[in-house]
C-alpha cells in the first residue's frame, strides 16, 4: 500500500497565497532543530508529527522524540522502514509507510500548541544532473551515518543539494499540513482514528494565527548556536584545506625530487635531503632495509648545520627495540624523549649510540609494499629540548614514505624490465639460431639422405660396392638427424623439468670408463686424439643418476675431442671438492676459448664459429644439456682456458654420499648405468 500524493503539493494547491522558497540541507537542519528545543523548552502539550524519509533518518533523532513524547501524547513519528521500524505505539505512535510512498521523497515536521504553531514541510529540489557517488569519491549513506545531522532533514550536508518548501509560523498552513498528514497515517494505521480525532478537535478546530505569547527565545538560541557552529566548523574547513595545500605541495615537491631518477640510491638521497629540509629537522635518515637484517649501512641522510654525520656508521636494526617494534606492528613510532625510554635505557648499545649523536627525540616510519618492509625513515631531533611534532607534520613523513615506497617499486619494475628485455632478446637469438641450425642440420642429412635413395632406386644395375656406399651415407647422415632430434628432446625434457632423476651410489671410474668407451664407438671412424684417464680408485662414491652421468661425460668428451686435432690429448680426471662434492675435469689441448665467452659456451645453440660456417659439425646443444643435467643433482659446471689455442678444461662437481670413503664396489645389478644414445 503506498499513497502518490504530495502534502507539498496538495498544500499549496489548497493555499494558493502560499510561495515555495529554497533552502539549502542546512538550513532546514538548523529549523527543525529549532523547533524542536521550542518543544521542549516549553511548558505546552502540542502536537508533533514529524516524517522522515527513512528509518536510517529517525534513528539518528530517536533520542529526542523520546524526549519529546515526555512533554505531550500527541506525537507521530513516520519512516520507511529498513531494519526493525515497524508501525506500533511506544513513547509515540510509530507509522512504517511504504517505501514507494510519496512521503519518502519529502520531508515534514510539524508542530501545534495552544499558544503557537509552526511547521515545515519540504521537497528535494532535483538536480539535473547529479554527481555519482564516484566522483564525488565517497557514498553519501555513509556521510550521512558519520556526520550524524539531526532532524527529519538528517543527511550528508552538501552544499550543492537545494530544497524547495514551507517553513512558517501560521497557524492555518500548520494546521492544514497536519491534516493532510493526519489522513495519511489512518491509512496506514486505522486503529488510530479514535486518538487522531481527539487531536483534530483540540488542536486543529484554531484559526487563529500569531504567537499568542509565546517565547521565542529557545528557537532563536538554537539558530545563533547553530551559526556560531557553522562558522567555527567553516574556520576549521579553511585551516584544514590549508594545512592540506601545504602538505600536498611539499608532497609533490619531494615526489617529483625522488622520481626524477630510477635508481634507488638516487631516489632515497633525494628524499632525505627534500624531506629534511622541508621539515627543518636536525638529521633525517633513510635506508634499504629488510625485517631480518641485523645493522645497514648503506645510509641517506640529511643534516642541519651542527649535526654530526652517521654516514659509514653500522646503524643497528635486531639489536634496537624500537625498529623491531615498527616491524611488528607496521606502523610510526614516535619517541618524545629519548632518555626516558624504558626500551632504550635497557639497551646499553642504543643508548650508547643515543648519546653520541645526541639524539632527543626520535621518529621512525617504514616504508611498506603491501606489507613488506622495504626501508625506514627516520628524523632525529638534536637539540636542547625534545621536539613536539605536530600531528601534520608526522602524517607528511608517512605521505613521503608511501611515495618512497612507490619509487623503489617502480625502480625495481623497471630494472626488472631492463632483464626482462635482456632475456627476450637472448631468446630472440636463441630462436634465430635454432631456425638457422635446425635448417642447416635438417637440410643436408636430408639431402644427402634424399640423392643416395633416388641413386639406389634409378640405378637397379648399380656396382655393388657402389650401392654400399649409398646406403652407408643415407644410415651416417639419417643417424645424424636421429641425434639432433634427441638432443632437442632431451633439452626439452630438462628444461621443462619433466625428467625423473634416480640417483644412486656410483663408482665414478666405471661411468668414465662406458663414456669413453661409448665415444670411441661412435667415433670409430674418425683419428681421435689421445684420451687418457687421471680418476683415483680411491675415491668416495658420488649419489647421481648413473644414465645422466654417463651422458655428461660422453656430451663433454665428445667435445673436447671435437675440437682437439689427432696428435692433441683429452684427459679425464677427478679429485674431492670439499667435504660433500667431486669434481671432475674433462681438460683438452685443443682449440680453446676466448676468456669472454667462458659463460657464453653453455647457452642453447652457441658455437663459436657461427651457426652456418663451422667445420666441426653440431648444433651447439651439448654443453646446454650439460649444464641442465648437473643443476638438476644439484652441483655446478663451468670452463676454464687460457685462450684460444691453449686448450680448455670443463669442469662440473657430483654430490658425494654422506659417510662414503673408499669403498667396496656396489653390485652391477644395482647400477644403472649406460648412454642415453
Amino acid at each position: 500500500m503506498s499513497i502518490q500524493t504530495s502534502v507539498l503539493a496538495d498544500l499549496l494547491q489548497d493555499l494558493p497565497q502560499l510561495r515555495p522558497q529554497m533552502y539549502f540541507k542546512s538550513s532546514l537542519t538548523a529549523l527543525s532543530h529549532a523547533m524542536e528545543d521550542q518543544v521542549l523548552a516549553g511548558s505546552d502539550e502540542p502536537l508533533v508529527i514529524a516524517s522522515f524519509q527513512r528509518e536510517r533518518f529517525y534513528r539518528q533523532e530517536a533520542h529526542r522524540y523520546k524526549r519529546v513524547a515526555e512533554k505531550s501524547d500527541q506525537v507521530y513519528v513516520l519512516a520507511a522502514p529498513e531494519t526493525d521500524f515497524t508501525s506500533r505505539s511506544d513513547s509515540y505512535e510509530m507509522v512504517a509507510f511504504d517505501r514507494e510512498d510519496t512521503l519518502s521523497q519529502e520531508w515534514h515536521l510539524v508542530v501545534i500548541g495552544q499558544q503557537y504553531a509552526s511547521c515545515l514541510v519540504c521537497r528535494e529540489r532535483q538536480a539535473p544532473a547529479p554527481l555519482t557517488s564516484e566522483q564525488l569519491n565517497f557514498d553519501t549513506e555513509v556521510c550521512d551515518a558519520a556526520l550524524n545531522i539531526a532532524g527529519p532533514t538528517a543527511g550528508y550536508v552538501d552544499p550543492s543539494r537545494r530544497f524547495e518548501g514551507i517553513w512558517t509560523f501560521d497557524r492555518q498552513v500548520s494546521c492544514k499540513a497536519a491534516e493532510f498528514l493526519l489522513n495519511k497515517i489512518l491509512v496506514y494505521r486505522p486503529e488510530l482514528q479514535e486518538k487522531i480525532e481527539q487531536a483534530q478537535r483540540k488542536f486543529l478546530t484554531e484559526t487563529s494565527s500569531g504567537f499568542h505569547e509565546i517565547d521565542p527565545d529557545p528557537f532563536a538560541q538554537r539558530l545563533v548556536t547553530y551559526l556560531q557552529a557553522g562558522q567555527y566548523k567553516l574556520l576549521k574547513a579553511y585551516k584544514s584545506i590549508a594545512d592540506q595545500e601545504r602538505k600536498e605541495r611539499l608532497v609533490n615537491s619531494i615526489t617529483s625530487a625522488i622520481r626524477k631518477s630510477l635508481n634507488p640510491h638516487e631516489i632515497l638521497k633525494g628524499a632525505a635531503q627534500e624531506l629534511g629540509q622541508a621539515l627543518q629537522v636536525c638529521r633525517c635518515l633513510i635506508y634499504r632495509c629488510k625485517e631480518t637484517d641485523v645493522t645497514s649501512t648503506n645510509l641517506h641522510e640529511f643534516l642541519s648545520t651542527g649535526v654530526s654525520s652517521l654516514a659509514g656508521q653500522s646503524w643497528p636494526l635486531q639489536d634496537n627495540p624500537l625498529f623491531q617494534e615498527v616491524v611488528q606492528v607496521q606502523e610510526p613510532l614516535y619517541v618524545a624523549e629519548t632518555r626516558q625510554d624504558p626500551r632504550i635505557a635497557n639497551t646499553p648499545k642504543l643508548k650508547a649510540l643515543i648519546d653520541r649523536f645526541k639524539i632527543v627525540s626520535w621518529l621512525l616510519v617504514p616504508v611498506l609494499d603491501k606489507g613488506k618492509l622495504l626501508g625506514m625513515v627516520e628524523l632525529h631531533h638534536c637539540g636542547a629540548t625534545p621536539q613536539q611534532w605536530q600531528e601534520d607534520d608526522l602524517a607528511l613523513v608517512e605521505a613521503i614514505a608511501t611515495q618512497i615506497g612507490v619509487a623503489l617499486i617502480q625502480a625495481e619494475a623497471y630494472a626488472n624490465l631492463e632483464d626482462l628485455n635482456d632475456q627476450l632478446e637472448a631468446l630472440e637469438r636463441t630462436r634465430s639460431n635454432l631456425i638457422a641450425i635446425t635448417g642447416h642440420e635438417l637440410r643436408t642429412p636430408l639431402s644427402t639422405i634424399q640423392v643416395c635413395l633416388e641413386s639406389l632406386a634409378s640405378e637397379p644395375d648399380m656396382l655393388p660396392d657402389l650401392r654400399q656406399i649409398m646406403l652407408n651415407s643415407a644410415l651416417t647422415d639419417a643417424e645424424r638427424m636421429r641425434k639432433l632430434v634427441q638432443d632437442f628432446l632431451t633439452l626439452s625434457q630438462l628444461e621443462s623439468g619433466r625428467v625423473q632423476w634416480h640417483p644412486e651410489p656410483l663408482q665414478l671410474q666405471e661411468c668414465v670408463e662406458l663414456a669413453i668407451s661409448s665415444a670411441r664407438a661412435r667415433l670409430l671412424k674418425e683419428q681421435l686424439p689421445q684420451i687418457s684417464t687421471e680418476v683415483p680408485s680411491k675415491l668416495p662414491l658420488v649419489r647421481a643418476d648413473g644414465e645422466w652421468l654417463v651422458e655428461v661425460l660422453s656430451k663433454l668428451l665428445d667435445n673436447a675431442c671435437k675440437f682437439t686435432a689427432p696428435k692433441g690429448q683429452v684427459i679425464i680426471q677427478a679429485r674431492p671438492n670439499g667435504n660433500k662434492m667431486l669434481e671432475v675435469t674433462v681438460a683438452d689441448t685443443g682449440r680453446g676459448i676466448e676468456p669472454n665467452r667462458l659463460e657464453t659456451v653453455f647457452d642453447r645453440f652457441y658455437q663459436e664459429e657461427g651457426a652456418l660456417r663451422r667445420t666441426t659439425g653440431g648444433t651447439g646443444l651439448g654443453l646446454a644439456i650439460c649444464r641442465q643435467i648437473v643443476n638438476g643433482w644439484g652441483g655446478q659446471i663451468w670452463a676454464e682456458s687460457a685462450g684460444k689455442d691453449q686448450g680448455s678444461q670443463l669442469h662440473f662437481t657430483i654430490p658425494i654420499v654422506e659417510g662414503s670413503g673408499e669403498q667396496k664396489r656396489p653390485n652391477k645389478s644395482d647400477r644403472r648405468l649406460g648412454s642415453r644414445g
